[in-house]
């Protein structure tokens, strides 16, 4: 598996196979969301037995602070967008 970042992409290649990521922002969304669900479920198989009850309690708490994430990684997102075109057209204003 090798990682190879140039400029804007990023393309990760696993045997024969490449994935090229363009839009790193919703990669990152992704990630947090596959990271919300691991807590969610280990939080549950851990509440299956009373001595793991406190741990489960604890992921539980890590997924519910990702999902306040979420909506930061998106408003990161429209704010870097709107960087971008601003820079691009030669305003220096973030219009949401």
């Amino acid at each position: 598996m090798g990682i190879d970042t140039d400029g804007k992409t990023l393309t990760l290649t696993i045997g024969h196979d490449e994935l090229i990521v363009r839009q790193r922002w919703e990669v990152i969304s992704i990630v947090n969301d596959i990271a919300i669900a691991v807590w969610f479920i280990v939080g549950s198989v851990l509440f299956f037995s009373e001595s793991t009850t406190e741990i489960g309690t604890v992921l539980f708490l890590l997924g519910s602070i990702e999902l306040l994430v979420r909506p930061v990684i998106r408003l990161v997102r429209r704010v870097h967008i709107r960087r971008l075109r601003g820079a691009s057209d030669g305003v220096d204003s973030l219009d949401f």
